[in-house]
């Protein structure tokens, strides 16, 4: 299974009129990072960065200077995330900012049906909140000391991280599917009869001869009715 974590930053929170300034993803494959990323920072064409958002990731319009348009990296994005679901963090923001942008350059735009949204996943986990990315870390005990502003590639490595959480933890990975098992010759453990038989020779005493004398003197004083006296009864009846 192939997952893109992704993430962007914007000129401003108006996906109809602000532009895409970078985007960052990370790739999954069953649950584990490969080390395969995406990462640009894009010119955003004339359009200007609102200051407010300029707090929020720190990016200016100078850092973008000579940097590609959205159109230079559509198709090495396209086919970076091709076949795979993306994972975002409120992914409707970067779902609508993306689409957008493949609309202005004619391409299809994303199936949502292939989006999952970790805000959503953690809001139905954790309903009490708090979920931004920097609560979840703070929750799942990830570092991110790194973060004192928002990055998109920075932010895909940390969500990767919170979305293995949110979803059970990294043994979730390690679950065999039932349904290619028998492809691959196995049986499921459910199928497999175990039965365990008693020993044909008792394992000898670990206990010593000054041991044994030892207890039989203690238990000779706790009376007629000692639970030690009937356990050695039953044992000498067994035996």
């Amino acid at each position: 299974m192939r997952e893109i974590i992704f993430d962007t930053e914007t000129t401003g929170l108006d996906f109809r009129d602000d532009r895409v300034i970078e985007l960052g993803c990370i790739e999954l494959v069953n649950r584990f990072p490969t080390g395969r990323t995406f990462h640009h920072y894009i010119n955003p064409q004339g359009r200007p960065i609102h200051a407010e958002a300029q707090a929020v990731h720190g990016i200016s319009a100078a850092d973008l200077m000579g940097k590609p348009t959205f159109s230079d990296i559509a198709e090495e994005f396209l086919a970076f995330i091709d076949g795979a679901k993306l994972v975002a963090h409120n992914a409707t923001f970067d779902i609508a900012f993306l689409n957008v942008e493949f609309g202005r350059l004619g391409h299809p735009l994303v199936d949502p049906g292939l989006v999952v949204d970790t805000l959503a996943l953690a809001r139905r986990k954790h309903p009490m909140g708090p979920n931004s990315l920097d609560a979840l870390c703070r929750r799942y005990g990830i570092d991110n000391a790194r973060r004192t502003k928002h990055g998109a590639l920075l932010d895909s490595e940390l969500l990767a991280e919170v979305y293995i959480e949110l979803i059970g933890g990294k043994q979730a990975a390690l679950i065999l599917d039932s349904a290619t098992a028998p492809a691959a010759g196995r049986r499921n453990v459910d199928d497999i009869d175990i039965s365990i038989g008693a020993r044909p020779i008792a394992l000898p005493s670990r206990l010593t001869a000054a041991e044994r004398t030892a207890h039989a003197s203690m238990v000779g004083t706790l009376g007629e009715n000692a639970l030690w006296l009937r356990v050695a009864a039953e044992a000498n009846s067994a035996a």
